[in-house]
């Protein structure tokens, strides 16, 4: 794409500054922010610029860090297993996010599924460009920022998507740069995610199996994100502050970090941790657990290091965007009594997800207007 001038990008109060043609341009690159940085750009154009000083609210020298739990023998220790739900209730309430270890997935399908992302994003433009949509009914949704027409400004990202269950996609559907390990993944997080289910469960003193018959595990779909080095990492964000509509969010990170959660009004890192895999509480789960465990805002910065390469699994129950139906949920009811009324209002997944979706990453919680 057309890079502007200098001047055009870094000035303010340009009168002649044309957002949407720039964004416009951008997208039509169908290169995303990997075409900006193989052009060559040392600044970045004015639609990345946030605004935001990165450094308010910023812990330093903080002892506070999102908990790790260890999963090693928790289905035939009994201690250990009351252990870690104890461990599990505490970090959703307080945290909203906590680090699994010994969860079972080796660390070479880890390894291999963060190489398989960075090969697509990688791969010469002209071949990525086939791939490049917003659509959310296609397979493969890829594209630099999800929301870009409707955000305030854009993240320094490029992102590739797509649902694995509970249809998965035919082989051929898969870019074969990643389509072995796609599979496999998916189908070890799906296994890890019920475990988890279950054990959230049980952190809200419900039976086990709670949750997954609610169907919470029933949709996954996989996020790509690649992060390309930022010429200028102070003036933009790798993402926004956000938080996620899902039921539960199981992110695998490489070893460059950049993710931070807000945790008592402090954003504080979540620093990479050797074969661990970071869980954090959707909308969704807020909203049925009715606020027992909290969804809480998390952003990613942007490195003049990198590129960094991240795979989120997102786990809800399947909903069709084009018809906005899926099943109904509200607060589960075993949890509520006179003293712990409902907060929210019943709503369907398909209500929530088209108000996520319109909204964009405006810095609000999708879950405002549907408190009662």
């Amino acid at each position: 794409m057309e890079v502007k001038s200098t001047n055009q990008i870094e000035t303010g109060n340009d009168f002649n500054y044309d957002r949407k043609s720039e964004i416009k341009a951008f997208d039509e690159s169908k290169t995303g922010v990997k075409g900006l940085v193989d052009s060559g750009v040392q600044k970045i154009p004015r639609m990345f610029h946030s605004g935001i000083d990165i450094t308010q609210n910023t812990a330093i020298g903080s002892n506070l860090s999102v908990p790790i739990i260890d999963l090693v023998d928790i289905h035939n220790n009994p201690a250990l297993h009351k252990a870690v739900v104890t461990k599990i209730r505490s970090a959703c309430h307080e945290w909203g996010f906590f680090q699994v270890v010994n969860h079972g997935i080796p660390t070479s399908v880890m390894d291999e599924m963060i190489d398989g992302i960075r090969r697509f994003h990688e791969q010469d433009a002209d071949v990525r460009k086939q791939f490049y949509n917003r659509d959310l009914k296609r397979t493969i949704l890829y594209c630099s920022n999800t929301s870009l027409y409707r955000d305030k400004f854009a993240n320094w990202r490029d992102t590739v998507g797509c649902s694995m269950a509970p249809n998965q996609p035919k082989p051929e559907e898969l870019p074969a740069v990643f389509r072995d390990i796609m599979n496999e993944y998916s189908k070890k997080i799906m296994a890890l995610g019920c475990t988890i289910f279950e054990l959230l469960s049980e952190a809200l003193g419900l039976d086990p199996s709670h949750l997954k018959e609610l169907n919470c595990a029933e949709g996954l779909f996989i996020q790509g994100h690649y992060y390309p080095p930022c010429p200028e990492p102070e003036l933009t964000l790798g993402t926004s502050k956000h938080t996620d509509s899902c039921f539960m969010t199981i992110l695998l990170q490489d070893h460059l970090g950049g993710l931070q959660v807000l945790h008592e009004n402090q954003w504080l890192n979540v620093p990479p941790v050797d074969g661990a895999l970071v869980v954090n509480v959707g909308d969704l789960l807020q909203l049925i657990s009715n606020d027992i465990f909290t969804s809480v805002y998390h952003r990613v910065l942007s490195s003049n290091r990198g590129p960094r390469v991240s795979v989120a699994s997102f786990l809800s129950n399947t909903h069709d965007p084009a018809k906005g139906s899926s099943k109904i949920y509200g607060p589960i009811k075993e949890l509520l009594s006179e003293e712990n009324p409902p907060i929210y209002r019943e709503i369907s997944v398909g209500e929530l997800m088209a108000h996520h979706f319109a909204k964009g990453l405006d810095g609000n919680s999708a879950l405002q207007p549907f408190r009662l």
